[in-house]
Protein backbone atom coordinates (compact mmCIF):
# COMPACT_ATOMS: atom_id res chain seq x y z
CA UNK A 1 0.00 0.00 0.00
CA UNK A 2 1.44 3.43 -0.93
CA UNK A 3 1.58 6.42 1.28
CA UNK A 4 -0.39 9.17 0.82
CA UNK A 5 1.12 12.07 -0.03
CA UNK A 6 0.69 14.70 3.06
CA UNK A 7 0.09 18.55 2.38
CA UNK A 8 1.84 20.98 3.19
CA UNK A 9 -0.60 23.75 4.34
CA UNK A 10 1.50 26.25 5.33
CA UNK A 11 3.48 26.30 2.05
CA UNK A 12 0.56 26.25 0.13
CA UNK A 13 -1.09 29.33 2.09
CA UNK A 14 1.84 31.35 1.55
CA UNK A 15 2.07 30.36 -2.10
CA UNK A 16 -1.34 32.03 -2.58
CA UNK A 17 -0.91 34.61 -0.40
CA UNK A 18 1.90 35.21 -2.91
CA UNK A 19 0.45 34.65 -5.75
CA UNK A 20 -2.34 37.35 -4.68
CA UNK A 21 0.24 39.79 -3.26
CA UNK A 22 1.61 40.29 -6.62
CA UNK A 23 -1.77 39.25 -8.95
CA UNK A 24 -2.98 42.58 -7.22
CA UNK A 25 -0.05 44.70 -7.85
CA UNK A 26 -0.51 43.89 -11.49
CA UNK A 27 -4.33 44.79 -11.55
CA UNK A 28 -3.23 48.12 -9.68
CA UNK A 29 -1.56 49.02 -13.22
CA UNK A 30 -4.42 49.02 -15.00
CA UNK A 31 -5.83 52.22 -12.90
CA UNK A 32 -3.54 54.43 -14.36
CA UNK A 33 -2.92 55.87 -17.78
CA UNK A 34 0.52 54.77 -19.22
CA UNK A 35 0.60 58.28 -21.84
CA UNK A 36 -0.46 60.00 -18.96
CA UNK A 37 3.12 62.11 -17.66
CA UNK A 38 2.51 64.15 -14.36
CA UNK A 39 2.81 67.78 -15.52
CA UNK A 40 3.70 70.31 -13.17
CA UNK A 41 3.52 73.29 -16.02
CA UNK A 42 -0.16 72.50 -17.09
CA UNK A 43 -2.61 75.49 -16.38
CA UNK A 44 0.74 77.87 -15.64
CA UNK A 45 1.64 80.24 -18.58
CA UNK A 46 4.05 78.96 -20.88
CA UNK A 47 7.54 80.17 -20.62
CA UNK A 48 8.38 82.69 -23.09
CA UNK A 49 11.24 82.49 -25.66
CA UNK A 50 12.82 84.08 -28.64
CA UNK A 51 14.43 81.91 -31.20
CA UNK A 52 15.45 82.14 -34.76
CA UNK A 53 13.83 79.61 -37.51
CA UNK A 54 15.34 78.31 -40.11
CA UNK A 55 16.33 81.91 -42.26
CA UNK A 56 17.01 83.41 -39.74
CA UNK A 57 13.95 85.28 -38.42
CA UNK A 58 13.27 85.96 -34.93
CA UNK A 59 10.19 84.14 -33.49
CA UNK A 60 8.78 84.86 -29.73
CA UNK A 61 5.87 83.43 -27.98
CA UNK A 62 4.74 86.13 -26.42
CA UNK A 63 4.34 87.97 -30.21
CA UNK A 64 1.55 85.56 -30.86
CA UNK A 65 -0.35 85.74 -27.67
CA UNK A 66 -4.01 85.87 -28.33
CA UNK A 67 -3.78 82.71 -30.95
CA UNK A 68 -3.82 79.51 -29.41
CA UNK A 69 -0.17 78.08 -30.09
CA UNK A 70 1.07 74.51 -30.78
CA UNK A 71 4.67 73.96 -29.82
CA UNK A 72 6.08 70.73 -31.00
CA UNK A 73 9.42 69.45 -30.02
CA UNK A 74 11.28 67.35 -32.49
CA UNK A 75 13.94 65.33 -34.40
CA UNK A 76 14.95 64.30 -37.39
CA UNK A 77 16.78 61.19 -35.86
CA UNK A 78 13.58 60.57 -33.98
CA UNK A 79 11.16 57.77 -36.10
CA UNK A 80 7.90 58.83 -34.19
CA UNK A 81 8.39 62.16 -34.76
CA UNK A 82 8.81 61.45 -38.78
CA UNK A 83 5.25 59.58 -38.04
CA UNK A 84 3.68 62.64 -36.33
CA UNK A 85 5.20 65.74 -39.06
CA UNK A 86 2.73 64.62 -41.90
CA UNK A 87 -0.16 65.07 -39.26
CA UNK A 88 1.07 68.27 -37.76
CA UNK A 89 1.27 69.71 -40.76
CA UNK A 90 -1.90 68.69 -42.25
CA UNK A 91 -3.20 70.44 -39.38
CA UNK A 92 -1.62 73.70 -39.64
CA UNK A 93 -3.24 73.77 -43.28
CA UNK A 94 -6.82 73.13 -41.54
CA UNK A 95 -6.36 75.53 -38.51
CA UNK A 96 -4.90 78.51 -39.33
CA UNK A 97 -6.22 80.64 -36.40
CA UNK A 98 -3.38 78.28 -34.22
CA UNK A 99 -0.06 78.73 -34.64
CA UNK A 100 2.18 76.19 -34.88
CA UNK A 101 5.99 75.78 -33.57
CA UNK A 102 8.49 73.14 -34.71
CA UNK A 103 11.01 73.41 -31.93
CA UNK A 104 14.68 71.53 -33.26
CA UNK A 105 15.76 69.08 -30.51
CA UNK A 106 19.24 68.30 -30.50
CA UNK A 107 19.43 68.58 -34.23
CA UNK A 108 21.35 70.52 -36.58
CA UNK A 109 19.36 73.08 -39.09
CA UNK A 110 21.04 71.42 -42.47
CA UNK A 111 19.30 67.79 -41.91
CA UNK A 112 16.24 69.83 -40.64
CA UNK A 113 16.11 71.72 -44.15
CA UNK A 114 16.93 68.73 -45.79
CA UNK A 115 13.97 66.79 -44.29
CA UNK A 116 11.41 69.51 -44.73
CA UNK A 117 12.53 70.02 -48.04
CA UNK A 118 11.37 66.11 -48.60
CA UNK A 119 8.44 66.16 -46.61
CA UNK A 120 6.81 70.06 -46.81
CA UNK A 121 6.26 72.28 -43.20
CA UNK A 122 3.43 74.45 -43.07
CA UNK A 123 4.76 76.22 -39.98
CA UNK A 124 8.16 77.37 -38.73
CA UNK A 125 10.21 75.35 -37.31
CA UNK A 126 13.33 76.94 -34.94
CA UNK A 127 16.84 75.99 -33.62
CA UNK A 128 17.44 75.87 -29.68
CA UNK A 129 20.90 75.81 -29.41
CA UNK A 130 22.00 74.74 -26.37
CA UNK A 131 18.33 72.88 -25.96
CA UNK A 132 17.28 75.64 -22.88
CA UNK A 133 13.84 76.13 -24.21
CA UNK A 134 13.36 72.72 -24.16
CA UNK A 135 14.94 72.54 -20.37
CA UNK A 136 12.50 75.71 -19.87
CA UNK A 137 9.86 73.38 -20.99
CA UNK A 138 10.96 70.24 -19.10
CA UNK A 139 10.93 68.10 -22.34
CA UNK A 140 11.96 64.57 -21.81
CA UNK A 141 12.54 63.49 -24.74
CA UNK A 142 10.83 63.79 -28.62
CA UNK A 143 8.49 64.24 -30.05
CA UNK A 144 6.50 66.64 -26.96
CA UNK A 145 3.81 69.11 -27.75
CA UNK A 146 2.36 71.31 -25.63
CA UNK A 147 -1.01 73.01 -26.44
CA UNK A 148 -0.98 76.89 -25.38
CA UNK A 149 -4.35 78.49 -24.88
CA UNK A 150 -4.89 82.14 -26.19
CA UNK A 151 -4.01 83.75 -22.87
CA UNK A 152 -0.49 81.68 -22.74
CA UNK A 153 -1.30 78.93 -20.46
CA UNK A 154 -0.02 75.73 -20.94
CA UNK A 155 -3.78 73.36 -21.38
CA UNK A 156 -1.89 70.26 -22.42
CA UNK A 157 1.04 68.41 -22.79
CA UNK A 158 1.79 65.20 -25.33
CA UNK A 159 4.84 63.01 -24.47
CA UNK A 160 4.32 61.14 -26.93
CA UNK A 161 3.37 61.14 -30.86
CA UNK A 162 -0.35 62.63 -31.75
CA UNK A 163 -2.62 61.38 -34.21
CA UNK A 164 -5.09 63.09 -36.42
CA UNK A 165 -8.26 62.48 -34.35
CA UNK A 166 -6.52 63.39 -31.05
CA UNK A 167 -4.64 66.50 -32.47
CA UNK A 168 -7.99 67.75 -33.64
CA UNK A 169 -9.93 67.38 -30.17
CA UNK A 170 -7.20 69.53 -28.52
CA UNK A 171 -7.36 72.16 -30.97
CA UNK A 172 -10.96 72.40 -30.78
CA UNK A 173 -10.68 72.61 -27.19
CA UNK A 174 -8.08 75.20 -27.64
CA UNK A 175 -10.45 76.93 -29.82
CA UNK A 176 -13.20 76.72 -27.29
CA UNK A 177 -15.47 75.10 -29.89
CA UNK A 178 -15.42 78.29 -31.98
CA UNK A 179 -14.97 76.60 -35.49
Amino acid sequence: MSARPRTNIPLLFSGMLMSGLIVSLLAVGFLFDPFALPNEMVGKVAPNFELKDLDGNEVSLKSLRGRPVVLNFWSTWCIPCKQEHPVLVEAAKLYPEVAFLGVVYMDEAEPIRHYLRRNGSSYPHLIDPDSAVAINYGVTGVPESYFIDRRGRIMFKAAYPVNSPFLAAQLETLLGGAR
